[in-house]
């Protein structure tokens, strides 16, 4: 109820109140709170419409994520020499063993985005994406039932010695693939939500509460600072997140909606991750034109075929200052893989071309 606009004087405890004053103090911070509310939703709304506007020419892989196995999922990305899981690997390996280190714990990650589980089995098992890539394109492997392969796929985790520094849940959109990850024991659970849309179960909100990190290696573009708000509201601790994000993607509003929570953010400098190969010239010059549109120079990197994703971390201040995140990570990885066919630009009479380099 407002108070009319007139001056009201009350004693309380023989201290003079003005009532009047004091509506006008929370007139004014209810008018803020409002303000900051609809600005948050507005600057969501406008990350949104962003990332929309920069998927519009991106591959859409939807179908690869409708199986009930990964064989699509390998297949359909690994063409496109997809390597983002295996280049991420050793920096997501020394993140976690500075995180573990600093709470003499085995920490618990959430993978956002994580699809089949592929982040959770690069790190806890002697493997790569391109090593199991090659496991599900021989023929033997393409004939079987999914049911058969599940089964062989259970098998086949257990029998390598688990070499990883956290144990893993994940959260994607896709029920098959989370059913898939958890039934063959790369994931300790799985929660199936799209959070830009929804909010968190009782149920998943509680499988969050004992996160230790949020990871991502690709989802960021799709999914916005809505998603993170909901989970973070969530856990009990202030996580560490670790972020791949292609570079055409802006990051300041993670960053913004992270410091509210307490959480510093750094970018690794003088390093990058290729993800993968661009589909086609349309995805290839709409990366570049969104680059430049956030006067980032694409030369030496995405002018030369491929997307190439920044670190970014984002922890407690008291953590980053006890260890600088280039304190944490070396990087040597990525760029001498083999890759196939690329597209590229050339210099030409008729000026800049689009060629496809062998």
């Amino acid at each position: 109820m407002l108070l009319s606009a007139r001056r009201f004087c009350y004693r309380i405890g023989g201290c003079k109140t003005d009532l009047y004053a004091l509506y006008i103090q929370v007139r004014a911070s209810t008018k803020a709170t409002a303000v900051e509310s609809l600005a948050n939703e507005m600057g969501d709304i406008a990350l949104r419409i962003e990332f929309s506007r920069i998927n519009r020419s991106k591959a859409i892989f939807h179908d690869i994520y409708a199986s009930d196995d990964p064989r699509a999922y390998f297949s359909v990305l690994g063409d496109l020499d997809y390597m983002i899981p295996d280049v991420a690997e050793p920096v997501v390996r020394q993140i976690l063993a500075a995180k573990a280190s600093a709470t003499d714990l085995k920490p618990v990650v959430l993978d956002v985005g994580c699809s089949y589980g592929i982040n959770a089995a690069v790190h806890r098992f002697p493997l790569t994406f391109g090593g199991l890539r090659h496991r599900y394109a021989r023929r033997e492997m393409r004939a079987i039932s999914s049911e058969k392969l599940v089964s062989l796929d259970r098998n086949f985790y257990a029998a390598w010695p688990d070499v990883g520094l956290a144990s893993f849940i994940g959260l994607d959109v896709s029920a098959r693939a989370i059913s898939y990850a958890k039934s063959v024991g790369l994931l300790e659970q799985g929660i199936v939500a799209d959070l830009e849309k929804e909010t968190l179960s009782t149920d998943s909100a509680r499988i969050l509460r004992s996160v230790d990190v949020i990871m991502s290696t690709g989802c960021i573009g799709y999914v916005t600072e809505k998603t993170f708000s909901e989970i973070l509201d969530a856990t009990e601790k202030q996580p560490w997140i670790i972020s791949f994000v292609l570079r055409m993607f802006p990051f300041e509003s993670l960053a913004a909606t992270f410091a509210k929570r307490g959480l510093v953010t750094e970018r690794l400098t003088g390093a990058t991750f290729i993800q993968r190969r661009f589909r086609d010239a349309e995805e290839f010059e709409s990366c570049l034109a969104s680059l430049a549109a956030l006067d980032v120079d694409a030369t030496g990197l995405e002018s030369e075929g491929l997307f190439h994703a920044d670190l970014i971390l984002s922890r407690p201040e008291a953590d980053a200052r006890a260890t600088p995140l280039e304190d944490v990570v070396t990087v040597a990885s990525g760029r001498g893989r083999p890759i196939g066919p690329r597209y590229v630009h050339v210099e030409s009479k008729e000026g800049l071309q689009v060629a496809l380099e062998p």
